[in-house]
């Protein structure tokens, strides 16, 4: 894999991350807590995947590793809302 490779996936995992965290309302962190949901979700979104049998969507192919987009927002909106459950909000009041 090359650095041009690397950065493409890592852009593609932030994309995916970000889109995750808005659909799960979450605005903590930024670009890359993005990255790391993003691949965290593809780990867990193809785990489900391959324990349910239901067929990959939307696989981008960047050099010789093929990254899956749908798996990894969903995998990134499970992720997002289990930290959620877990971690307490602060409520910020302006005066």
């Amino acid at each position: 894999m090359t650095i041009w490779e690397f950065l493409i996936l890592l852009l593609v995992a932030a994309i995916c991350g970000g889109v995750a965290q808005a659909i799960a309302g979450s605005s903590r962190g930024g670009l890359f807590v993005s990255i790391a949901v993003g691949f965290i979700g593809a780990l867990l979104g193809m785990w489900f995947q391959r324990n349910t049998g239901v067929p990959e969507l939307l696989m981008i192919q960047v050099g010789d590793t093929a990254f899956p987009i749908v798996w990894s927002i969903i995998g990134g909106v499970a992720f997002v809302a289990v930290v959620g459950l877990f971690t307490r909000r602060r409520d910020v009041y302006v005066a």
